[in-house]
């Protein structure tokens, strides 16, 4: 049995515990408005761009076109691109997402591939090393990035068209948390090499015939490595939303549970220190019968 000392210091640290995970909710409710709103004003310029990418696509007709939007004819090598978040505390977010791509790591490499692993924040490198060191080629960290722009996203994007180029991998696959409600963050994966057009999209587009000033090759030249970055920026918008909201979520469940243990531990402490004063009562009682 504790001493009523140890119960006392277990309360006061318990609580101030509870005071940190309030305030980080409060923060995370803070950047989540902001981090929401960015990442919801991304998606309509993302849809149109695999939209004009349909149509130009359409025109050009199967097989051909950028080698970006054709591939290079193959399957055997492929690049996973993992984004996930910089810090901890907020619940199974970083974890969902690396599951995901632990699962189509071993399916791969289960049919003979070769996998590359190419990760985009620190909680899913620590998670992915373990496994599979020798698979991840490198690990962008955007800890020292306040406020993640195009730029970030653009930079990503060229390493990943300079590899396609080089002949490191056949398929690029990218993996983040789509962003729905506070409560609920989506692990998806996107096929960014070769292009992977929507057959909606490109049915949308088939009913209209434009004529294309440059030719649609080279417009799509022009559009397909850009086109990258913005899924990109897509994805790290979406994460950095996600991320916000997992973590609010996760430290209101931390918040409430630490609320209960206080509740739990001052009432243990209670009935100790009645039991003590009754202890002591009885001592004095039966002290005074006894002369």
């Amino acid at each position: 049995m504790p001493s009523l000392k140890d119960l006392r210091n277990r309360i006061a640290s318990v609580k101030a515990t509870q005071k940190i995970t309030k305030a980080m909710q409060m923060v995370a409710a803070a950047k989540l408005r902001r981090a929401q709103q960015t990442a919801e004003a991304a998606r309509p310029y993302a849809e149109r761009m695999e939209t004009v990418l349909a149509n130009l696509a359409g025109g050009i007709g199967e097989g051909g076109g950028p080698a970006l939007l054709s591939g290079s004819g193959k399957d055997d090598v492929h690049l996973l691109v993992v984004c996930t978040g910089e810090r901890g505390l907020c619940g199974a977010f970083n974890t969902a997402i690396v599951r995901m791509a632990r699962e189509r790591i071993n399916a791969l490499m289960a049919q003979g591939k070769t996998v590359k692993i190419l990760c985009v924040g620190k909680k899913g490198y620590d998670q992915l090393r373990r496994q599979y060191e020798k698979q991840i080629i490198e690990m962008i960290d955007l800890r020292a990035v306040r406020q993640i722009g195009f730029s970030n996203a653009d930079e990503i994007g060229r390493k990943v068209i300079a590899l396609f180029e080089a002949g490191e991998f056949d398929v690029c696959t990218l993996f983040f948390s789509k962003f729905r409600s506070v409560i609920a963050q989506i692990p998806t994966a996107t096929q960014l090499i070769p292009a992977q057009i929507p057959a909606s999209a490109s049915t949308t587009g088939a009913a209209a015939s434009y004529d294309y000033e440059p030719e649609q090759g080279d417009i799509l030249a022009d559009l397909l490595p850009r086109n990258i970055s913005v899924q990109i920026l897509r994805a790290l918008l979406e994460n950095q939303a996600s991320f916000y909201g997992a973590q609010m979520s996760a430290m209101d469940n931390a918040t409430r549970n630490a609320g209960e243990m206080i509740k739990k531990q001052t009432t243990i402490y209670n009935r100790s220190r009645q039991a003590m004063i009754t202890k002591e009562l009885i001592e004095i009682i039966s002290g005074a019968e006894a002369l």
